[in-house]
């Protein structure tokens, strides 16, 4: 049992504002939806093994969430409890995550690709009493996985496994796993069924509604805590901030159990009554025959998803006449960008800026320029403050870059179990600091200039990082690049550029003369380049710094 998540302190403000909501969650959303279109379809699921895809309309996917609800519920999942959930892309996912919600529960998303360091140690943190996952995906076996870890963190009392009967009997980690479809969704009486009581355990809007664990750029993930109410803030403001309607069909480059994908593609088509359309792993060709066919409205994803449907789209005409929006973050877009998403794929480029912690506080919008999204990480929507201060806590000089620090109804909770991290980040006044770097981008909105921990400090003189990734990244042999620092005896630390080349891959004095063409200072020039075949980067798309600054390091 989780301990009572922290009251925020403008609770009744939010509320006065309309961004949290009193009485309802999305466990509500899915009954007005089930109850005004029944037949519409809420989930699109196609598979890259070639399996058929699967749908289920809002009424059936209501009867599901029902039916698991009792199955957790006759598991002993009790309210507060964490049901740890490492599902890729799937209806299963979407609809535990609200039978989690209808018992009072707190769904745990974990992403697929965690192994065992990772999963025993977020499971034990969060004490989780149910886990839930493939019997195996992409080959890897998540029932021996998730044996392992039980073995481990004693709270976890049962393992469901989506699959189980497709697995031979002499496959490991079976023994004692329960079976997804017979035990939370056979019918009563059926062997191996489990039912429990659901009634007067469901979430309330203040309730903790999901724990989830950073993506780690840096290394140290963290286990985020929101509330019904502020996930639904987030959602509120986007679809406000981008005019979206019920009639949307949305889909999603990053998995679901990380926030971009659990916000744009699962809870904020839902608040929508819309359509969210889903690949259980990331295959450019299959997403644009998913564009075309489902008739996709709206997509969300960083700008190496991006660059994927471009080329591909290039190589083979879809059509994508219905994709009107492509929003995306985490890293810079070079105006060939927008002007390719606009050309290639017909659609319009949005930039976004956001954090696990607060959703995305900052998006351009449908009344900006449309280059704007190649020159600005947007301006804050309604309900989110924003600021930009200097090491001292005050306002930075006009065009000068300072730590960028939000507040508003989508911040969270804290980090779970961790209260002295999450408060040595908050001020007395409530700002946020994000650990990233910003400056005024001249509009009413914000410029991202690093992380302030990614900081190259080459001889005192601080590299703008992102703008010189930025700048790079319109050299014509250059497909992707990350810009970290390394030590040096003499000046603190130098600059290196890890380019992964398209075509011949650029020398160093081939980037140098490429940047003194657009005017860039040469003290923020890279001293070195190495060339890699892909940068290691989160399920999101953003890059792992940490991992490259130990490779220049350590080789």
């Amino acid at each position: 049992m989780l301990e009572q998540p922290p009251v925020h302190d403008h609770a009744g403000k939010y509320l006065a504002q309309g961004w949290w909501r009193a009485d309802e969650t999305l466990v509500d959303d899915l009954r007005r939806a089930a109850r005004e279109h029944p037949d519409r379809t809420a989930v699109v699921v196609w598979h890259t093994d070639g399996r058929p895809k699967e749908s289920l309309t809002y009424a059936e996917l209501e009867r599901r969430v029902e039916r698991i609800a009792a199955g957790l519920a006759g598991l002993g999942v009790a309210r507060g409890d964490v049901v740890t959930l490492q599902l890729p892309n799937s209806w299963q996912l979407l609809a535990t995550s609200l039978a989690c919600f209808r018992i009072g529960a707190v769904a745990g998303p974990v992403l697929p690709i965690m192994r065992k360091r990772e999963l025993s140690f977020m499971t034990g943190l969060t004490g989780s009493s149910v886990y839930i996952g493939p019997a195996r995906h992409r080959g890897f076996s998540h029932a021996q996985l998730s044996a392992e870890v039980a073995d481990e963190v004693p709270t976890i009392r049962h393992r469901v496994l989506v699959g189980l009967a497709e697995e031979s009997e002499d496959t490991p980690g079976l023994a004692g796993a329960l079976d997804f479809d017979t035990a939370l969704l056979g019918e009563p009486g059926a062997e191996g069924a489990v039912f429990g009581d659901t009634g007067g355990r469901e979430a309330r809007p203040d309730d903790l509604a999901y724990v989830m664990f950073t993506s780690g750029t840096t290394g140290e993930p963290k286990g985020v805590m929101h509330s019904h109410n502020t996930l639904h803030a987030t959602n509120r403001m986007q679809i406000d901030a981008l005019h979206l309607t019920g009639d949307e069909v949305t889909a999603m480059g990053s998995p679901t159990t990380h926030n971009a994908g659990w916000t744009w593609n699962f809870t904020m088509p839902l608040l929508l009554g819309a359509t969210c359309v889903h690949i259980d792993n990331w295959d450019a060709d299959l997403m644009l025959r998913v564009l075309e066919e489902e008739k996709v409205t709206f997509f969300m994803g960083a700008p190496p998803f991006l660059v994927d449907l471009i080329d591909r789209q290039r190589a083979q005409r879809r059509d994508l006449s219905h994709l009107a929006v492509f929003a995306t973050g985490s890293a810079p877009i070079p105006p060939v960008l927008v002007e390719q998403a606009r050309d290639v794929l017909g659609c319009r480029l949005y930039a976004l800026w956001g954090m696990t912690e607060n959703g995305a506080p900052t998006i351009t919008r449908p009344e900006d320029p449309e280059m704007r999204a190649a020159e600005s990480d947007g301006s804050p929507v309604p309900g989110m403050e924003v600021r930009i201060v200097g090491q001292d806590g005050g306002p930075v000089p006009p065009g000068g870059t300072g730590r960028l620090q939000v507040r508003g109804a989508t911040q969270c909770l804290g980090y779970f179990r961790r209260p002295e991290v999450y408060a040595d980040n908050v001020t007395d006044d409530g700002w946020f600091d994000t650990g990233d770097l910003a400056r005024d981008d001249g509009h009413g909105g914000i410029r991202i200039a690093g992380r302030e921990k990614d900081v190259i400090s080459r001889g005192g003189e601080k590299v703008p990082v992102v703008e010189v990734e930025a700048a790079l990244l319109r050299h014509p042999r250059i497909k992707d690049v990350a810009v970290v620092g390394y030590p040096d005896d003499r000046l603190g630390e130098r600059a290196c550029a890890v380019v992964v080349p398209q075509g011949e891959p650029p020398r160093l004095p081939d980037l140098r003369e490429h940047l003194d063409a657009l005017g860039m200072a040469k003290q923020y020039w890279p001293e070195r380049v190495e060339h890699a075949t892909e940068l290691p980067k989160t399920p999101s798309g953003k890059v792992q710094k940490f991992k490259l600054r130990e490779q220049l390091v350590h080789g």
